[in-house]
C-alpha cells in the first residue's frame, strides 16, 4: 500500500525515532509499504518518520541510478535500528539533494564522503561498517530523519536565508509534487 509522504511542518519529522521492535508482527507488512510508497513517489530512500512513523527503519534502492553510479546496479535494502556512529570529515564533498518530505526543493548539502553506520540488516544481523560514496550521502541524508533533522539544517548563512520563502510555502501546502502526501494543516 502507497503511505503518503509527511512534508515539513509535521512534527514526526523532528522527532527522535524509537527503536523498532523486530518481533513486531506488523514490520513485514510496513516495511513492503515503504518500499510501494519508494517506488511511487520516485525516490531512491525513504525513513519512517517521513511516513508518519517515528521509528528507525529505512528503506534505500541505488538501482534507479545504475546508470550514473553502475556500482549501485541491484541495490536495495532495508536497515533497522539505524545509526550513524562516526563521521570521518578529512574529505567532504558539496552535491545537490531533494527530499521526498521537501518536495520541489533542492540545495547544495556538504557532507563527509565516509561514515561508519550500526544497523540490522534484512535478516536482523547487526552491521557496524564503513561506507563512503554516494551511499554514504543517501544513509546520512536517510539516517538524519531517524535524528528529527532534514538536508535543510544542514544549510547555513544567506543560502538559508535565501530558502525561507520556498520553505514558508512548502509549510503553506503551496506546491505540488505527483505523490501522495499529508500536509500539516
Amino acid at each position: 500500500m502507497v503511505l503518503p509522504i509527511y512534508t515539513l511542518g509535521q512534527p514526526v519529522l523532528r522527532q527522535v525515532a524509537e527503536e523498532i521492535d523486530i518481533q513486531d508482527p506488523e514490520l513485514p507488512q510496513f516495511v513492503q509499504d515503504m518500499w510501494d510508497t519508494l517506488a511511487r513517489s520516485g525516490g531512491i530512500g525513504l525513513a519512517a518518520p517521513q511516513v508518519g512513523r517515528s521509528v528507525r527503519v529505512v528503506v534505500i534502492d541505488l538501482d534507479p541510478i545504475k546508470t550514473d553510479y553502475p556500482q549501485y546496479a541491484g541495490y536495495r535494502h532495508v536497515f533497522y535500528n539505524a545509526y550513524i556512529e562516526e563521521y570521518d570529515k578529512s574529505n567532504q564533498e558539496s552535491m545537490d539533494e531533494g527530499c521526498l518530505s521537501l518536495p520541489g526543493l533542492s540545495e547544495t548539502v556538504k557532507r563527509p564522503t565516509r561514515v561508519r553506520v550500526s544497523y540490522l540488516d534484512e535478516e536482523f544481523n547487526e552491521r557496524d561498517e564503513w561506507v563512503d560514496g554516494y551511499l554514504a550521502r543517501v544513509m546520512q541524508h536517510e539516517f538524519d530523519h531517524l535524528d528529527g533533522k532534514v538536508y535543510t539544517d544542514h544549510i547555513q548563512g544567506l543560502r538559508k536565508q535565501m530558502l525561507k520563502g520556498k520553505i514558508n510555502d512548502l509549510l503553506k501546502g503551496r506546491f505540488s509534487c505527483d505523490y501522495k502526501v499529508k500536509v500539516k494543516r
